[in-house]
């Protein structure tokens, strides 16, 4: 699906409002109260909102919303990740077109700058059937540049961009402790603050359009820099032949400790957990992301480039849809020893 030319340059502004207004038409919304006969009544007052993208992360958020009151249309590739979301109340749209319409702020939590471009420019896509106005918050950790072009073209259309990259692990999401680095105008950040607060503790306001991104981009190089840092630590303390757990409090109680080490870790690699809340395939993503900005930016960043082929060499082993703390569990296994484990029960002191 690709963006259509014609659509931003041959309308007029007049028209286009117009061509949106039409969009928004008397059958489409009856159709949605009769799919959902309390859609209209709900807190009236409030914005419908539209979210895209129910993955690991986006579906406890997606949850955390409807949990405090909003009205919500919700959309997944996958149509059986809805379903929790249906059953508390959401409505589930047909396709991204008919949330589109719908919503006056549409939120997309997506795994890269393709899958975000796609639902935003397709021909079917957001830009092709919101309504003048509407607000686009995307919350995926993308290409910072894909950003800018894509909030050129939605301001071009009388719509709104906001970037608010997700914080924290995906625990923090199911319990509404996420933080938010967020890029926008005060405007527009007032208005998505509500949405931010129910699915989050801490809210930063980064800056204009684009800040947000490339503020994501500046903490995952040191989040996934530091995985990599404690993954060859353990590893070598696996050779030494060292006490685990001694060597972890060693680590907590001198200047090397770190947050990776302290809370993911021990909940995730250490007790042998390999399922994702943040997967090596997407940190090798993330890490490609700072890599090709730093050198659009002429920044030298030779520990990132090291950080990137290691996660390369961990997908390479079948390690990818792995956590990405389990990085420490491929160094073991390219060293040929045995992977770092805590005993059942332990804890950070």
């Amino acid at each position: 699906m690709g963006y259509r030319q014609g659509h931003q340059g041959d309308i007029g502004q007049g028209r286009l409002r117009a061509d949106f207004g039409k969009r928004v038409s008397l059958p489409q919304e009856q159709e949605l109260k009769a799919r959902c006969p309390d859609f209209a009544t709900r807190r009236e007052a409030m914005e419908k909102i539209g979210f895209i993208g129910l993955g690991r992360m986006g579906k406890s958020m997606a949850l955390n919303l409807r949990k405090a009151g909003f009205d919500l249309l919700v959309l997944d590739i996958n149509p059986q990740a809805a379903q929790e979301l249906v059953a508390a109340g959401a409505i589930q749209a047909r396709d991204v077109a008919e949330l589109a319409r719908a919503c006056g702020i549409v939120i997309t939590m997506l795994p890269s700058s393709k899958e975000v471009e796609a639902v935003v420019l397709g021909e079917d896509g957001v830009l092709a059937h919101a309504r003048a106005g509407a607000l686009i918050m995307d919350m995926s950790t993308i290409d910072p540049l894909a950003t800018d072009r894509l909030h050129a073209l939605a301001t071009a259309q009388d719509l709104h961009w906001v970037d608010a990259p997700v914080g924290r692990l995906a625990e923090h999401a199911d319990r509404g402790e996420s933080l938010f680095m967020v890029g926008a105008g005060d405007a527009q950040f007032q208005r998505v603050k509500p949405l931010l607060e129910a699915m989050g503790t801490t809210i930063y306001h980064c800056g204009p359009v684009g800040s947000g991104g490339r503020t994501k981009l500046v903490n995952n190089f040191v989040a996934v820099s530091l995985c990599q840092i404690n993954g060859e630590a353990l590893a070598l303390s696996q050779r030494f032949g060292l006490d685990i757990t001694k060597t972890l409090q060693v680590l907590y109680g001198t200047s090397a400790t770190n947050g990776q080490l302290r809370m993911n870790f021990p909940n995730k690699v250490l007790i042998g957990r390999t399922e994702p809340g943040f997967t090596i395939d997407l940190a090798h993503k993330d890490m490609s992301l700072v890599l090709a900005a730093a050198h659009a930016s002429r920044v030298p960043m030779p520990v990132a480039a090291a950080v990137h082929e290691s996660f390369s060499l961990a997908r390479a082993a079948e390690f990818g849809g792995q956590d990405f703390s389990c990085i420490a569990d491929a160094l073991c296994q390219l060293a040929h020893i045995d992977p770092a484990r805590v005993p059942e029960g332990w804890k950070p002191g």
